[in-house]
């Protein structure tokens, strides 16, 4: 992969927002990878922040130039797209989307090497359990930390903070009703095999992280299996954290080690460096490792889209993720077949009345023809068959 020995390895970037301009500052300093290609939409000319040379505005050429390439445009459409045609052409994929991982990510788990990055939560959650396993821990609790929640903001708060954060109204509205954190743990969930401990996670409010942690792996021992979840409190790190069990002949010692007298051994990674830690899942593929963390073939969970306010037949709504419209929870697809995957949500129309709080079934919307609401209905389907057989089987 790498090629001629000592050969920089040629890196595409999908995308110009956040990660995509921090990742491609840092790939200057970095003499083992060379950044050859940015996709954009946008006219060039109204791009910044990257060599004009290098933008093209073709798949094709991005996948062309590419030897590994990094999705970070956090459009579930376009991106699956990208994903699609690399994945074709025997290019691996380094993601920073979750969206796209819960909503079509498992049309492609096998299909080629298609991985979300550590940086982002869900891809250092995985680090974190892949190191777990390691020592011998057992991990009960996929954990993410949340400072703040308002499942309800307005438009004037958001627009406030986008524009202090230098970031999209959209992906602050997200961040902040919580849909990006259900997206993030659903992914988590299907990709280490966790469950979940109710629809829309438990989300202790505790500002005592042990407290908080032995709560939720209390939650997962009820349960009898892993579970993805989160803790609510205004001053933990901006960080990722496991709580797992370890071998009880190793008590004596983990408390020695200031872990606690167990049974619930509580592991912080305290913070999350986003575009700064890709690096370590770029050289991951490059060895021929396996993908660190994707949606698997076979998902238990989603995000369905939930109503924020009373809808009425003919609203039209452009993109549910970061609306004022909708918001997402994470639910069993077993329990839920019918929901709308807050992914698909773009360019809908309302069918009929759904209230404040109700998860919209596909029957609720009229949705345009797309390659991602074809892909989710195959997995759908799949998911569903193979529930229906191992019941069966029982």
């Amino acid at each position: 992969m790498v090629g001629e020995k000592g050969e920089p390895t040629a890196i595409g970037i999908a995308g110009t927002g956040f990660v995509a301009r921090h990742l491609a500052c840092e790939l200057r300093h970095r003499p083992e990878w060379r950044l050859v290609a940015v996709l954009t939409r946008r006219p060039r000319a109204s791009v910044t922040g990257f060599p004009e040379e290098l933008l093209v505005d073709s798949i094709d050429a991005l996948v062309e130039r590419s030897t590994i390439l990094v999705e970070c445009t956090g459009d579930v459409f376009w991106g699956t797209e990208i994903v699609a045609r690399a994945l074709d052409a025997g290019r691996p994929v380094v993601t920073y989307a979750a969206e796209l991982h819960v909503t079509t990510g498992s049309a492609f788990a096998g299909r080629g090497l298609l991985t979300e990055a550590e940086g982002d939560q869900p891809g250092s959650l995985a680090a974190l359990a892949e190191e777990a396993r390691i020592m011998g821990f057992e991990p009960l609790v996929y954990g993410n930390l949340k400072g703040f929640l308002d499942r309800h903001p307005t438009p004037q708060a958001m627009a406030h903070w986008a524009e202090r954060q230098g970031l999209s109204l959209p992906m602050v509205t997200a961040f902040t009703d919580g849909t990006k954190l259900q997206i993030e743990q659903c992914l988590v969930g299907n990709g280490l095999g966790a469950d979940i401990a109710r629809e829309e996670l438990l989300g202790v409010a505790c500002d005592d992280l042990g407290r908080g942690a032995r709560a939720l792996a209390q939650a997962a021992e009820r349960l009898g299996r892993p579970i993805t979840d989160y803790l609510l409190g205004a001053h933990f790190p901006h960080g990722v954290f496991l709580v797992a069990r370890h071998r009880e002949e190793q008590r004596a010692a983990l408390r020695y080690l200031k872990m606690g007298d167990g049974p619930y051994y509580t592991l912080l990674r305290p913070q999350v460096l986003v575009h700064l830690e890709a690096f370590k899942t770029l050289a991951r593929v490059r060895s021929g490792r396996g993908p660190l963390l994707d949606n698997s073939a076979r998902p238990r969970l989603s995000v369905a889209a939930v109503a924020k306010r009373r809808l009425l037949p003919g609203t039209r709504i452009a993109n549910g993720i970061g609306s004022f419209d909708l918001r997402g929870v994470c639910v069993r697809i077993a329990e839920r077949p019918r929901h709308l995957p807050i992914g698909l949500a773009r360019d809908l129309v309302v069918r009929r009345t759904v209230e404040p709080g109700q998860v919209l079934d596909m029957e609720d919307v009229e949705l345009p023809p797309s390659r991602p609401l074809e892909l989710w209905c195959r997995i759908r389907e799949r998911v569903l068959a193979e529930a229906a057989e191992d019941r069966r089987c029982r």
